[in-house]
């Protein structure tokens, strides 16, 4: 990672009756744990409407990294209340937090893992070289590895991304040794994709999160409604990916 721990500043505003402030703090600190070990989640009250208003504080709970509230530079207008997420929740999903707290990281070869290497851990990559800064590096593997399925390529297509000349790589490939291994950028973040499968492990060196999404390769039904499963997951994981490259 270009950044450390130590340049991280992780704070949780809530309001002294806010019900769902006990699950932000206990999820923040989670994810802060596994991900920026050493680093302390600051919690702070906000007690008025004038307080809310003085430090721009949208509801309760807010997650601020860095000065930088989950949900951008535009999260609302003051108010001393409660606070809904754009999912409906009073919390947060637990990807958000992981993608601010990633981002602001600075991570500069993030790696995409699923089993086949063949449809989310594919379109992820295509997307990921599309979003992500010039100076950091996206790649895609899997344990057992397969082949690009035609609906990822068509998918990304929808969207403008070519991935015609991508290929379903085995994840030894990044490993020290290996035909993808660069050691001026290794991998420094990885994250698996999987779901109902058993998600290959990454021995290496990296920040680890665990982005379960549904496979679209399952999915059954016409070549249409095929392709919809895919643009769905593409479509989500391109939400993940915006938070995580500050898109």
């Amino acid at each position: 990672m270009s950044a450390s721990g130590t340049d991280l500043v992780i704070e949780v505003l809530v309001t002294p009756e806010c019900p769902h402030a006990g699950a932000a703090v206990e999820l923040v600190r989670d994810v802060a744990a596994r991900i920026a070990p050493g680093v302390e989640v600051q919690v702070s009250t906000v007690r008025s409407p004038e307080q809310a208003e003085e430090r721009s504080f949208p509801g309760s709970p807010t997650i601020r990294v860095n000065g930088m509230d989950l949900e951008g530079a535009d999260p609302g207008p003051a108010a001393f209340a409660c606070r809904r997420y754009k999912d409906g929740s009073g919390v947060p999903p637990r990807w958000l937090v992981e993608a601010r707290i990633l981002q602001a990281l600075g991570p500069k070869h993030v790696l995409f893992l699923c089993v086949a290497n063949s449809a989310r851990s594919q379109m992820a990559e295509g997307l990921g070289r599309h979003l992500a800064p010039a100076d950091v590096r996206i790649s895609s593997a899997g344990s057992e590895p397969s082949r690009v399925r035609p609906q990822a390529v068509a998918a990304l297509a929808d969207v403008g991304i070519d991935a015609s000349a991508q290929r379903s790589k085995s994840f030894d490939e990044f490993m020290a040794g290996g035909s993808e291994f660069d050691a001026s950028a290794p991998v420094d973040c990885v994250i698996t994709l999987c779901a109902e499968e058993n998600c290959p492990v990454w021995l290496g060196d990296a920040r680890r999160v665990h982005w379960p999404l549904p496979d679209p390769a399952a999915a059954t039904g016409s070549e249409e409604e095929v392709l919809d499963s895919f643009r769905i997951v593409r479509d989500e994981i391109r939400s993940r990916l915006e938070a995580l490259f500050g898109t």
